[in-house]
């Protein structure tokens, strides 16, 4: 499909859309660029739309949008069109396609990619090429999903916010003088701009659920094991996620059918498979939510919390049984975090540590240098203050069905 400017909304009637698209004035939109990879995916199968459009409305997006935004520090578009075509032609050849066939996504870069750079944000990695993709890349590939491009990432990942000594800094899509939140701030910008339907991304303390707040999204951090983990050395970690961020419940639902389920590999994958909704219909009628605002300790800027407050008032409206609840938790917890969160940058990424320090963001090299003094019975400490935190979790969650609270302070 040729491409064509617009300075107006995309004419979305009839793809039943009513997304407000940022950036989108003097740049590149199309009726393609906002559409959710469900319905890209069904067209493609119905043969009412070709994976050469998509590929080429997603690639203009990315040229008319990443110099501003910097939210992809790789891009494939050869390989992708290339593909694009092939997954054409087994369209009208009838060969049997998966869920998302000739959908373009996006993947972190810290997430292993075969033959293709992973630098993890870091000059440690610049060069660093895998030799195998993550098992779920592979499981987003041989649904027919073709990946355009690597996203931009804090190195190791460690920062919400997005910004590295490599690759400066990615920006929000609806406004350039803020951050998209982090560390999967490249994945939620290029989706939130529509470059890309789907992204993937990785949570360890909020990676996914800060950009998907910051640039209006759904992200989801799922249970532990439920998209095996393999981009890590250890196969004993258990803070580290795999997980979606689109622009749809429907969407990311998709992405966890796709990539969630069971593998012998990881120890900590889970054994079952569920089965991901992708439309919705019903009301709230029943549902009981816990609300906290603060989380028994934070002090919450008035703006969020009034936003939470307005979302815990439209549930209620919806059916739901709303109830603020008391959470007995405090500052330990985050220390604890931080604590752990050096020994895992530590062990997990570091290599010749003193060689590159002084090319490395002096926040991971504080942080690494914190896991370097910690023992191993300060580890098991750790341990028991994750216990007490869940405990409480716990408590909540035997008297609600959920629990809304906001993502930020």
């Amino acid at each position: 499909m040729p491409a064509r400017s617009s300075t107006e909304s995309p004419a979305l009637d009839s793809f039943s859309m009513s997304y407000e698209p940022p950036m989108k004035r003097g740049e590149f939109v199309d009726e393609l660029t906002y559409v959710p990879a469900i319905e890209l995916a069904t067209r493609v199968r119905d043969k009412h739309l070709s994976p050469v459009e998509i590929m080429q409305s997603a690639i203009a997006r990315i040229e008319a949008v990443n110099p501003t935004l910097n939210c992809f520090c790789f891009t494939f578009f050869d390989e992708a069109m290339d593909k694009a075509h092939r997954a054409e032609r087994d369209v009208i050849d009838g060969v049997p396609i998966g869920p998302l066939h000739g959908v373009p996504i996006a993947i972190k870069d810290v997430t292993p990619t075969k033959d293709k750079r992973t630098t993890r944000g870091s000059k440690m990695y610049e060069h660093f090429v895998p030799d195998r993709d993550a098992i779920m890349v592979q499981r987003l590939l041989a649904a027919g999903a073709i990946m355009v491009g690597k996203t931009t990432t804090p190195e190791f990942a460690y920062d919400s916010f997005t910004q590295s000594p490599l690759w400066g800094i990615t920006r929000n899509p609806w406004d350039p003088n803020r951050t998209p939140g982090g560390s999967s701030g490249g994945s939620g910008a290029a989706v939130a701009s529509g470059c890309v339907p789907l992204a993937e991304g990785s949570d360890m303390g909020g990676s996914i659920r800060i950009p998907a707040a910051f640039c209006g999204l759904v992200g989801l951090k799922p249970s532990l094991g439920r998209i095996p983990m393999d981009m890590l050395p250890t196969v004993f970690d258990d803070i580290s996620h795999f997980g979606p961020l689109s622009r749809s419940v429907g969407d990311a639902s998709l992405f966890m059918n796709v990539t969630s389920g069971p593998w012998e590999r990881d120890i900590l994958s889970l054994p079952d498979t569920l089965d991901f909704p992708t439309s919705f219909e019903g009301d709230l009628s029943g549902l009981r939510i816990a609300l906290s605002v603060d989380l028994g300790y934070y002090a919450v800027d008035d703006e969020v919390a009034a936003a939470v407050e307005s979302t815990a008032s439209h549930l209620k409206d919806q059916g739901a049984q709303v109830v603020e609840v008391d959470l007995a938790w405090d500052q330990q917890i985050n220390d604890a975090w931080f604590d752990q969160w050096g020994v895992y940058l530590d062990v997990c990424f570091v290599n010749d540590f003193e060689y590159w320090r002084e090319k490395m963001d002096p926040n991971v090299v504080e942080l690494i240098e914190r896991g370097r003094n910690f023992g191993a019975r300060d580890m098991k400490r750790i341990e028991l203050i994750r216990t007490r935190q869940w405990h409480e979790l716990c408590r909540i969650f035997d008297q609600y069905d959920a629990l809304i609270c906001p993502t930020t302070a």
